[in-house]
């Protein structure tokens, strides 16, 4: 059997986002991209995500808007620090924002959609990555914050599952650390007794 996905897998790895480059992926790459991300479990196939592009001007005009937003809750701020919330998302050429859709449904909890928006995100960077792309996942203080939320595109009833950005790197990306699954699996023992 061809371990070549499992390799895949077990080498993904985020990409520094101020690293990225261009170009952006193409619309029929976005298209693959997206239809992947839409193959994950969903409980009652009530589609409880969305997708928003965020590609060419519009990165550089949220970043303006964000800049605003952070001085209007936090007063003043350096250059440095407005020069960071203008580049939020003109980093990386692409930026493909997954939303939870919050559906009313008896009985399907509302967790059990953002678990399948969390899903949809974590399919969209597999995707990408198999198309060469590098990816990242950020959330950041605006997917708190219902006026940031607006100005990106989000209605009041949807939250953030997470921003993907997507580009190309160069070079090889170092590991990190990752957590030894033996120190966090048991066997099924009974009820907790705490």
């Amino acid at each position: 059997m061809s371990h070549t996905v499992l390799d895949f897998m077990l080498s993904r790895r985020s990409a520094p986002i101020d690293e990225m480059t261009g170009p952006a992926p193409s619309d029929d790459e976005i298209a693959t991209m997206l239809k992947v991300a839409t193959r994950v479990p969903d409980h009652g196939r009530l589609a409880p995500w969305r997708f928003i592009l965020y590609r060419g001007d519009a990165r550089v005009k949220i970043g303006e808007m964000l800049a605003e937003l952070a001085e209007k809750r936090e007063g003043p701020l350096p250059e440095m620090r407005l020069e960071k919330e203008r580049t939020r998302f003109s980093r990386a050429p692409l930026v493909i924002g997954v939303v939870s859709v919050a559906r009313e449904n008896p009985k399907i909890p509302q967790w059990e959609m953002l678990l399948s928006g969390a899903a949809a995100a974590m399919n969209l960077m597999i995707a990408a990555n198999a198309l060469g792309y590098r990816t990242n996942w950020i959330t950041n203080w605006y997917s708190e914050d219902r006026e940031g939320l607006a100005l990106l595109g989000l209605a009041p009833h949807e939250s953030a599952v997470g921003f993907i950005h997507i580009g190309r790197h160069e070079g090889e990306l170092p590991d990190r650390p990752r957590p030894d699954p033996a120190t966090l699996t048991s066997d099924y023992s009974g009820p907790w007794e705490g």
